[in-house]
């Protein structure tokens, strides 16, 4: 079988097993406070269920890598959004709207033209050196540094952070299974290998809990983020230090572009639409119990200035008539009295 037909199949299902697991995290955001910390998550099954699919969609698209080259295998990971639609939506139990299947043509579209100028049927070859490995991590953690910096809307930049570090630990993933399944040989275990799959185990665990912390203010807008943050920072590296580079002439590059808008255009519009639909269907799925004690508003009865309750007969002949005198605030009144006093 051709070389990119397995990668491509390979990132599709990599691509659903993601979906799968975006909108059983979202679920789970809108079940769960905000301020629950990382570790009360790892007592949830749901938690592990998410987990579970990240970890099956990261191996296929490890497996996808050692068949396709960078530029080929990681715009497929835009699918990633597109299946979360109609997963999103068969979850919350509705339809997918029609600015949706808008974003989800325009996606598709983009990335089939983008399929056209990618690198043709062989396996990658080229790998990155140990200095060159070293330069990319140095440079991945600059980013992040000043991308996670305190300040406003730090859910998209932590989504752009979480799509850089995930791309470049794709890149170096695809360096580490290239050099051990070369059937020339050569040591398993030397330095440059450790450096790199040391950077992988770092980045990809940097990426997760950077996506962690961007979809506390929900999933699309971020997920979206993530989706075109991810293939750029890879196919960075690919076209830059392995030597990848695109098919055909100014007609072909001229395609890219339009495929590339189109693409973007398609995601800003999911993104829309799961921000309006999705997430606040998730932070409605399970409202917090309400408390009915909480609920029961009790207020002060209104006194007359020498203290004596309304209603109440007046010690003396000088006492005023019913609602004469300044009211003041006094002992709390059961809520049903309190609501038999007509308002004045």
């Amino acid at each position: 079988m051709n070389a990119t037909l397995i990668a491509v199949v390979l990132s599709l299902v990599s691509a659903g097993a993601y979906a799968s697991a975006a909108v059983a995290q979202s679920r789970l955001a809108g079940r769960t406070d905000p301020s629950t910390g990382v570790l009360r998550l790892l007592g949830r099954g749901a938690w592990w269920a998410a987990v579970g699919l990240n970890a099956g969609g990261a191996l296929l698209h490890v497996a996808a890598l050692n068949y396709g080259p960078l530029t080929l295998v990681q715009p497929l990971g835009a699918l990633t959004l597109v299946a979360a639609v109609p997963l999103g939506a068969r979850a919350a139990g509705r339809r997918v709207g029609r600015t949706e299947w808008r974003g989800t043509v325009l996606t598709l579209l983009g990335l089939g033209a983008l399929l056209l100028t990618t690198g043709g049927g062989t396996a990658p070859q080229d790998t990155l050196t140990l200095p060159e490995a070293l330069g990319v991590g140095a440079a991945t953690m600059a980013v992040v540094a000043g991308l996670s910096r305190p300040g406003a809307r730090p859910g998209l930049r932590h989504a752009a952070a979480s799509g850089i570090t995930s791309g470049v630990a794709s890149a170096l993933t695809q360096t580490l299974t290239v050099a051990v399944t070369d059937p020339s040989g050569g040591p398993l275990f030397d330095w440059r290998l450790l450096t790199v799959a040391l950077l992988v185990s770092a980045f990809a665990m940097g990426g997760l809990l950077l996506s962690q912390t961007a979809y506390r203010g929900g999933l699309g807008a971020p997920l979206a983020v993530v989706t075109l943050a991810n293939p750029v920072a890879a196919a960075a590296i690919g076209l830059a230090l392995l030597g990848e580079r695109l098919q055909g002439g100014p007609v072909s590059l001229a395609l890219a572009l339009l495929g590339t808008a189109a693409a973007v255009r398609g995601v800003i519009l999911l993104s829309r639409a799961q921000a309006r639909g999705t997430d606040r269907g998730g932070a409605q799925e399970a409202p917090g119990p309400l408390d009915p004690v909480a609920s029961r508003v009790v207020i002060g009865s209104p006194r007359r200035a020498d203290g004596t309750p309304l209603g109440a007969s007046a010690l003396g002949a000088g006492a005023e008539p019913l609602g004469a005198g300044p009211l003041t605030m006094g002992a709390e009144l059961h809520p049903v009295q309190a609501s038999a006093q007509p308002h004045r």
